[in-house]
């Protein structure tokens, strides 16, 4: 609040030690006066260009592959089986304790 109160102190200040002058309007050419518009500024219209659609093909239509791992069929009753454990990993900054995890795939 102090520096709203100090800014406008300020330009009140600034604005009282200006030289108190007239001001004048600008008469128009000759020219200017004789009927004629000013020139319109040309705007420039941005068109959105339509994206492109790329087709996708696929190698086998008929044959679907995951995109997780394992690639193959593990079995209607397959079940994960994961085993995590901390291990020390030796960094720059000194050694951590980090998890690990393994995971495999075996039948239910």
């Amino acid at each position: 609040m102090k520096r709203i109160v100090a800014t406008a102190l300020l330009a009140v200040a600034v604005g009282l030690s200006l030289p108190a002058t007239k001001a004048q309007a600008q008469s128009a050419a000759a020219e200017a006066r004789v009927g004629e518009a000013a020139p319109v500024a040309r705007t420039r219209v941005v068109e959105r260009r339509r994206l492109k659609r790329v087709p996708i093909y696929r190698s086998r239509p008929d044959h679907w592959e995951p995109d997780v791992i394992p690639r193959y069929n593990p079995g209607p009753n397959a079940v994960r089986d994961c085993t995590a454990t901390y291990v020390q990993e030796h960094r720059p900054s000194g050694t951590v304790i980090t998890p690990r995890m393994n995971c495999f795939w075996r039948p239910g």
